[in-house]
């Protein structure tokens, strides 16, 4: 149901805790969805997908380092809906119970969609890290006849391929990938290196095919935590089947961008959804037009370093 009193602003309105799945002996799901004012309905809406290595995060309360770019207020001034998507995490439920709730709240957005001002036929996905990795299985599992086909995705510096995670990981990488403890294998519920087949089925190129809807992937060459050559791989296989992808290589930087400025990767983001959600191809919706970006810093062909983070798989 959606919340009986949505919060307003002068831009945007908010519904907030909306139920998407309810599996018995867990807690709810929900969605938060801010959808713009300004924007003539119905608009396209971007389903964001919070990462931590699925062990820990919350839609509700995104990241300090993420947020210093403000990317959902972005893509509202953009003219997207943004919907903040729940999961349950690895220590409640092993995979792939994260990827039928993302499917869930795609699902409501769909059946619902009418009822709060968003495109039905204009839903995509967007996530980070852990995220990234449930945002391209959402994108290239998805089905019309279940309602969770979305039109496209960009991930983030995500995850792509269990089985080879460890073995393209850069010399001082953080994390031992294979290990019984490691975030991977406690998505799967058992050592990764000894289960394969688990690892293989939760591995977004396993299910790569022609139809994939157009994904841009987003990565730093010098990722620590997720490798740049997942993405990489990913690319490569989609490319293959005859797919639509883009492959963004940011030169010198770490997992969440770290040591590069984060508001032209939002930007070039938010230009990439408004290409392949606009209502006829090619052509952008009158709304949106050159996304609107706060921006301190000067946005230039040339990366600069403004910060160091922290991991954050």
């Amino acid at each position: 149901m959606i919340d009986a009193a949505p919060r307003d602003w002068t831009d945007r309105v908010e519904h907030r805790d909306i139920v998407v799945n309810e599996v018995p002996g867990f807690r709810p799901l929900t969605l938060d969805l801010v959808v713009p004012v300004d924007a003539p309905h119905p608009v396209p809406v971007l389903v964001w997908i919070h990462g931590g290595a699925w062990l820990f995060g919350s839609p509700k309360q995104p990241p300090d380092w993420l947020m210093e770019a403000d990317p959902f207020t972005a893509a509202v001034r953009a003219g997207f809906a943004v919907a903040s998507a729940q999961y349950r995490l690895s220590g409640e439920a092993h995979f792939p119970a994260q990827l039928d709730d993302v499917k869930a709240a795609v699902r409501w957005l769909r059946r619902h969609g009418d009822t709060v001002g968003v495109d039905r036929e204009r839903i995509a996905v967007w996530g980070e890290s852990a995220g990234g990795h449930l945002a391209s299985m959402l994108a290239l599992t998805g089905e019309d006849q279940d309602d969770t086909r979305v039109r496209a995705a960009v991930c983030w510096y995500a995850p792509s391929n269990l089985l080879t995670i460890q073995a393209q990981a850069l010399p001082a990488g953080t994390i031992d990938h294979d290990a019984a403890d490691s975030p991977e294998s406690l998505l799967i519920g058992a050592p990764l290196a000894g289960n394969p087949e688990l690892g293989r089925a939760a591995s977004p190129i396993s299910f790569v095919t022609e139809q994939a809807p157009p994904v841009l992937l987003i990565h730093g060459d010098q990722d620590l935590v997720v490798p740049v050559g997942q993405s990489e791989e990913l690319a490569a296989a989609l490319t293959a089947a005859g797919a639509e992808v883009e492959l963004s290589v940011v030169r010198g930087a770490d997992h969440c961008f770290g040591g590069v400025p984060l508001e032209p990767l939002i930007r070039d983001t938010l230009a990439f959804f408004s290409q392949v959600l606009a209502p006829d191809p090619g052509v952008l919706p009158p709304h949106q037009g050159e996304p609107v970006i706060a921006d301190d810093v000067v946005v230039s062909g040339e990366l600069r370093t403004v910060r160091a983070v922290p991991p954050c798989l």
